[in-house]
């Protein structure tokens, strides 16, 4: 049976549209409080039908399952400054009655053997359609600035090499990680000063307007 992939993604779509808009807005809330947002910035999107295709092929993914079985149809990344911003926002997550946490994998204390860092959640978020509400799953990534920066360019990277990376390479993106965690570590020790100084900054910068 031909899957009609429009039917099928738009809901998905519309629940990265949402979230994104949740996730702002908490950002914004700290923000207009004064108060330091765990939340530096937010992005989201659907798989592409190439890359769902693909992944069902590679897991043996059979079309009648692929809602329940493919966690990251839809995807949020929320970026933090800190290492403690990441396990602010899980707690931020799990505290809210518009979404339920089915699954989370903590890859930030528990680094993937390439290096990879990053907190993932999976949600159950409910999307209400004409004909009612509609349940589906969504992959939220929860990462550092240093963090999403290695994970942008390891992407990048994999485009070329499709995960067979050459020795050198693969020993110099595990060194790399180490060093942008290095870096967190060392950001996470001048926290609090850090954060005074946003706050003189956005102070300041509200008395020029």
């Amino acid at each position: 049976m031909k899957i009609d992939w429009d039917n099928l993604l738009w809901p998905y779509a519309e629940a990265v549209r949402e979230l994104k808009i949740k996730f702002r807005s908490l950002r914004q809330s700290f923000l207009t409080k004064g108060e330091h947002s765990p939340i530096e910035f937010v992005v989201g999107r659907v798989k592409s039908v190439d890359s769902i295709k693909e992944k069902m092929q590679r897991r043996v993914i059979n079309q009648d399952v692929i809602e329940t079985d493919m966690q990251d149809i839809a995807g949020i990344r929320i970026v933090c400054q800190f290492v403690d911003d990441i396990y602010k926002v899980v707690d931020l997550i799990h505290d809210r009655e518009d979404m339920e946490v089915v699954e989370e994998r903590d890859y930030v204390q528990n680094a993937k053997p390439s290096g990879y860092r990053s907190y993932h959640m999976v949600i159950s978020y409910t999307v209400y359609l004409p004909e009612g509400p509609k349940k589906l799953l969504a992959e939220i990534q929860i990462r550092t600035l240093a963090m999403n920066f290695w994970a942008t360019v390891e992407h990048t990277l994999n485009y070329k090499y499709q995960g067979s990376y050459p020795d050198d390479i693969s020993k110099r993106l595990k060194s790399t990680a180490e060093t942008a965690y290095k870096l967190d570590e060392e950001m996470s020790l001048i926290k609090d000063e850090v954060q005074e100084a946003q706050k003189v900054f956005t102070k300041n910068k509200g008395k020029e307007k």
